[in-house]
């Protein structure tokens, strides 16, 4: 028996979806920061996504993915009702959450869903989170209403400056670093030139910063070290250890060089999926 989908919700039609799926094990024990890795079925690959959120009494679990490759288009073909063979988690370290003050999270892209839950925990650990959203335009926001929900301060960025600011998360990032000196900390999830950029920006100003790595996985615990990167000068299993560290500390040349590693089979296995090919094992 299989983990049921509850609800699908298009974020952004063709692009981007949420799944909220039955699965109370899980959602008792995760925590902000966790993610689980599933298998749509038995020939496919295992896909790590962060939770966005979980729902205790519910018993559900929420995850927000980008269509990029064959296994998140096989996963947007699913409905509600549908079921997923296999979702193995919490995975991962949770987020060190303390009572501190201000917190800056700073989400980008699909990021943004992910750094919803670890802005939910500051928040009821009761720091005061100022959230920083970003994307190409207006249309391609993200979680926008559910952070106004219990962030006393939500600021966005747009790259054609259809709404917010026009720019990039960096510009409003260190804006508010230079007209406040109480934050302790920065929180950044999304693209790894994204979290690259907030990690430049914050070191002159000594703040804490703290980015979650998208590394390639297979088995999720630790076996495999697929995911494998270089924090601080050691090496670092971004399942096992993370999936977050310190930013300041990451060797994001070589994460963003594995992450296109294996890019030209990606594309192949995607065209051959969307030419109506075997779904199973690619013949």
């Amino acid at each position: 028996m299989g983990y049921k989908i509850l609800q699908k919700k298009e974020l952004i039609p063709g692009q981007t979806s949420l799944l909220v799926i039955d699965a109370p094990q899980i959602a008792k024990k995760a925590q902000p920061g966790n993610f689980v890795i599933l298998r749509i079925d038995e020939q496919g690959e295992r896909v790590p996504l962060t939770i966005a959120d979980k729902d205790r009494e519910a018993g559900t679990i929420t995850i927000v993915y980008l269509v990029v490759g064959k296994s998140t288009a096989q996963l947007n073909d699913l409905s509600e009702g549908d079921e997923i063979l296999d979702v193995c988690g919490p995975l991962g370290k949770a987020t060190h959450i303390e009572k501190q003050g201000t917190v800056i999270c700073v989400g980008g892209g699909t990021g943004i869903a992910a750094m919803h839950h670890i802005a939910k925990g500051h928040h009821e650990a009761g720091n005061h989170v100022v959230a920083i959203i970003g994307a190409r335009t207006e249309d391609l926001l993200l979680f926008q209403c559910e952070l106004d929900g219990f962030c006393p301060e939500v600021l966005v960025a747009t790259d054609d400056g259809s709404v917010g600011h026009k720019g990039f998360v960096t510009e409003v990032l260190q804006k508010r670093l230079e007209e406040d000196k109480t934050v302790s900390e920065v929180v950044a999830i999304g693209p790894v030139p994204m979290m690259e950029a907030v990690a430049k920006v914050t070191k002159p100003f000594g703040v804490k910063t703290t980015v979650s790595l998208n590394s390639i996985m297979v088995d999720g615990i630790g076996m495999c070290g697929a995911c494998r990167c270089t924090v601080g000068g050691e090496t670092k299993f971004a399942c096992v250890d993370g999936p977050e560290f310190d930013g300041q500390k990451v060797d994001f040349g070589e994460l963003k060089s594995r992450l296109w590693q294996f890019r030209g089979q990606e594309e192949k296995s995607m065209d051959h999926y969307k030419n109506g090919g075997c779904r199973c094992h690619g013949h």
